[in-house]
């Protein structure tokens, strides 16, 4: 009997188990597709995913604009050369076969029309057309030239050198700016808090000791204490003093653990940018045959999203790997790792700022104890 009940108990458990394991109630599709979905784009707004996801809208946009913009450029290009070349011949025909050579008045004047109708159709490719004397097949809606124009309009610099002039190209421009302006500022947040947790971590490691911040909260607390010894009793004062070295040595030793708890100072911050425009200018000015003062201002001014545009990087300085061009692609570059590193010290100057203001009140709140 006892076998049998075992047995039957040990089946009973073996189809309980079955219906456990075949009970399992798998994902439909359409949830799987969610959370691959939802796992998606977790990483795309993560660090990582971030920075992909920026210089992959960008390199769309530059691939859209190309398209859009560089048939219409080359189109009018064309259409001044045609008007070059048919000012030329009628010249040409002019002198060598209409008009009579003995008379200059004549040829001066069959000259004049010609050249006034030239001058008029310059002038009407300049006002309508948008013609701005590029050349034909130039780098200015090339790939690097597009990539340059679609990181100024998302990081909002605008430097005015190159521009759309067909219809739509101003609407790809504002429908493109309008979803690629938040996306920046979600980089430069992200991006700049991690720069500033990582600086903040190096500087802890390689420019801070834990004997120096000890010290230093010892002794503030020691000048807190002689000042409580001045208003209060002697065994009052021994156990405050007391009571505070030992908060204060116990949240020293918490602080020393945690680098994330220090503050870089604000002449820190302002040197490393500084250093990085300054090494900007030192680059640009070489390869773009600019002063130092020139190439410090260009720095200054794209960084700072200013972008006059009065000094911006030739499109046919720097060309090669069939026809990018390498300054366009240096110059945006320089641009997102710069002004993401500017984001990363105005976090870290924020920090210290509050840091201050804090202390300040804190001394404050001190004296006004003291003095009750």
């Amino acid at each position: 009997m006892e076998r049998k009940r075992g047995g039957s108990r040990r089946s009973y458990s073996g189809g309980a188990g079955g219906m456990g394991g075949g009970g399992r109630r798998r994902k439909a599709w359409t949830e799987q597709c969610k959370d691959y979905v939802r796992n998606f784009v977790a990483f795309m707004f993560s660090n990582i995913g971030i920075i992909g996801l920026v210089i992959g809208y960008t390199i769309a946009g530059s691939f859209m604009f190309m398209a859009i913009e560089k048939e219409s450029v080359n189109t009018r290009v064309d259409q001044v050369v045609k008007a070059r070349n048919t000012t030329v011949a009628n010249l040409w025909q002019a002198t060598c076969c209409t008009i009579n050579l003995f008379s200059e008045e004549t040829w001066r004047n069959t000259v004049h029309v010609e050249l006034l109708a030239f001058q008029k159709s310059v002038v009407n490719a300049v006002q309508n057309d948008g013609y701005e004397g590029e050349q034909l097949n130039g780098n200015r809606w090339s790939f690097s030239g597009a990539f340059l124009y679609s990181l100024s309009v998302i990081t909002t610099i605008g430097y005015g050198n190159v521009a759309p002039r067909t219809e739509w190209g101003k609407l790809a421009t504002i429908l493109y700016a309008i979803a690629g302006m938040p996306l920046f500022l979600l980089y430069l947040s992200n991006i700049g808090d991690l720069l500033a947790k990582s600086f903040k971590w190096t500087y802890a490691k390689c420019c801070l000791c834990r004997g120096c911040a000890r010290r230093r909260r010892q002794m503030s607390t020691a000048n807190n204490c002689s000042q409580a010894t001045g208003s209060d009793s002697a065994g009052a004062a021994e156990d405050s003093c007391s009571s505070r070295e030992t908060s204060a040595s116990a949240s020293v030793s918490d602080d020393d653990d945690d680098p994330q708890t220090v503050t870089v100072p604000i002449t820190l911050c302002l040197a490393i940018m500084v250093g990085y425009v300054y090494g900007g200018a030192v680059l640009f000015s070489r390869w773009e045959s600019w002063d130092l003062l020139d190439g410090s201002y260009f720095c200054f001014i794209s960084l700072s999203t200013i972008g006059f545009g009065d000094i911006v990087p030739r499109d046919d300085k720097i060309t090669s790997l069939q026809g990018v061009g390498l300054s366009f692609i240096f110059c945006s570059m320089y641009l997102m790792l710069g002004m993401a590193l500017i984001a990363m010290c105005f976090n870290l100057m924020q920090e210290e700022v509050v840091h201050k203001f804090r202390t300040c009140g804190d001394v404050l709140r001190r004296i006004v104890r003291c003095r009750r």
